[in-house]
Parts: C-alpha cells; sequence; structure tokens
C-alpha cells in the first residue's frame, strides 16, 4: 500500500516514539511533532522528520498539518503528582494542546484522529475488569485533563467531522519508558523504574504495601492498536488498552530483584486497574500478543 502522511504529536517520548517506528516500517511518512520537554533526542526515529514546536501555539503547529491524513495525539505531560503542583500548565498543554491539534486537523482536514487517552480517568472503578462504560472517578487533575481531552474529540470531532477516536490505555511498559533526564522521572512507569533500579544494583521502591494491582501492556502491543484503530473505519469512539489481566505491585518486583524496600503510601492512586478489552477485540481486530513474562525479558 502507499503510506500516509502521518503526524505523532510527542513523538519524542515513550509510546509516540514506538507509534512512530511501527508507522515507519509500514510505509509511512511520519511528522513529529515534539518540543521536547518530556521526550528525547534519542527516541527520535532517523527516518521521520521532527519538527520543534510546542501544542499550546496553534498558529506554530497549524502549516505541519497540511495533507495528514492520520494524527495520532501523544504529547502531553503525563505525571499525576506534578499535575497537583502545577494544574495550569498541566491544563495547558493537556487539554488547550489537545484542542488546538482539533483545530489544525480540521483545518486541514484530517482523515483520523486518535487520541492517547487514560484508564486514569476510572480512578478506582466500580468494575472489574473494567468496561469502557464504567464510571468516571478522577482522583488526580491529570485523569481529569484526560478525560477532558478525550471528551473534546469526541464533541468537536463529530461536530467538525473529524474522525476521533480515543484509546484508554492502561499501565504500559516496554524500552524507553524510564527517563533518567526528567524531573518527573519518579513517576515513570514501575515496570521502567524497577528495571533501572535493578541495573544499577539498587533495591526497588515500592510505595504503600506493594497489594496494589495493575493491567501491564507492552508499548509494543500498543503501538499495533493505535494503528489498528487508524486503519479501521470507527469514529467517535472510546476503546480500553490493555492485557486484560491484572499483577500486583509485589509480584512484579519479584520478577525483577529480591532487594525490595516499602516506603509510604503515594495519595490519589487507584488501588487496581484491570481492563475488559472485549470491545476493542471486537471491533478494531486488535488483542495483545505479547505475554508479561515475554515483555519483561524483553526489557533493554
Amino acid at each position: 500500500m502507499s503510506g500516509h502522511k502521518c503526524i505523532v504529536t510527542g513523538g519524542a517520548g515513550f509510546i509516540g516514539s514506538h507509534v512512530v517506528d511501527l508507522l515507519i516500517e509500514l510505509g509511512h511518512d511520519v511528522v513529529i511533532l515534539d518540543n521536547l520537554s518530556t521526550g528525547r533526542t534519542s527516541n527520535l526515529n532517523p527516518k521521520a522528520t521532527l519538527h520543534r514546536v510546542d501544542i499550546r501555539d496553534l498558529d506554530t503547529i497549524r502549516p505541519h498539518f497540511k495533507g495528514c491524513r492520520w494524527v495520532f495525539h501523544a504529547a502531553a505531560w503525563p505525571r499525576i503528582q506534578p499535575s497537583f503542583d502545577d494544574p495550569v500548565t498541566h491544563e495547558q498543554i493537556n487539554v488547550v494542546g489537545t484542542v488546538n491539534c482539533l483545530l489544525a486537523a480540521r483545518d486541514a482536514g484530517v482523515g483520523r484522529f486518535i487520541y492517547f487517552g487514560s484508564s486514569a480517568v476510572y480512578g478506582t472503578p466500580d468494575e472489574i475488569p473494567t468496561t469502557e462504560n464504567a464510571g468516571i472517578h478522577c482522583y488526580n487533575p491529570y485523569a481529569l485533563h484526560k478525560y477532558s481531552g478525550e471528551q473534546y474529540c469526541l464533541i468537536l470531532g463529530r461536530h467538525w467531522g473529524v474522525p476521533a477516536v480515543s484509546l484508554r490505555m492502561f499501565n504500559v511498559y516496554g524500552p524507553r519508558s524510564y527517563n533518567f533526564g526528567q524531573p518527573n522521572s519518579a513517576y515513570s512507569p514501575v515496570i521502567g523504574i524497577f528495571h533501572h533500579l535493578n541495573k544499577q544494583r539498587q533495591p526497588l521502591t515500592i510505595t504503600g504495601t506493594g497489594g496494589q494491582s495493575r493491567d501491564f501492556v507492552h508499548v509494543r502491543d500498543v503501538a499495533h492498536a493505535f494503528v489498528a484503530t487508524a486503519e479501521s473505519g470507527i469514529s467517535w469512539d472510546v476503546f480500553n488498552v490493555g492485557c486484560g489481566t491484572s499483577h500486583s505491585i509485589n509480584e512484579i518486583a519479584r520478577r525483577i530483584s529480591d532487594q525490595i524496600v516499602y516506603i509510604a503510601e503515594r495519595p490519589n492512586e487507584a488501588a487496581i486497574t484491570h481492563a475488559d478489552i472485549g470491545k476493542i477485540k471486537r471491533l478494531v481486530g486488535w488483542e495483545p500478543k505479547i505475554t508479561l513474562d515475554k515483555g519483561l525479558d524483553m526489557l533493554e
């Protein structure tokens, strides 16, 4: 097939860079929009074109959307505790930035707009496994921002005729997840932190009892979910992206190291995440391929 021009905002970040890599493997022409505030140049695929721009500036990003077929909107500040410390900046990036990208996509006649949503919107869920119909419980500004951005995609997307879909990701892990150069790295995905500490021959640090559990999904599987959704004919809908299983933090830590220390519990976080992925399997045809054991073996 002939490739499409694709934009990946935040394409120098953890998940965005893996989406970039897969799109290039599939023969697409990829443009990355990233101000490198949290992304890293080492994550950049040399076959992609980088424009160092800020999504808060609509006039700056708008020209790059011309001729674009698919937009993958990953750019965000994706950390919980810092969103309490500086909610205004997080709102501007995660919500206003999303609206700007939607405006640019509308004006360019973009064919698909895929939003990087989050399972954080469920809080501690009403139902386990959690379906897309579960109640929304935003325990922190980050979750609220992701939910607001998602709703803008669905409401404005439908109003403007921009075919938008949100993928609510659960706990994504894999290569590039730990960014030691960023001040927010303490809130990086837990598997990435554990792997980094183990390589440094330091004990793994667990907040609380370690009994909290998470649905871990490998970033390569997640990238395939985004591309499969772009290729589908589905618009203005929401899908969970997880593995459909849940593992305790203690279990993950013990698979990596026997040196473990416990510190105070971190507030405002869910006790459990466990995705029901039946909807995306049925309507998009995606399901994860990488088991947790295999994924842990694949860590750099």
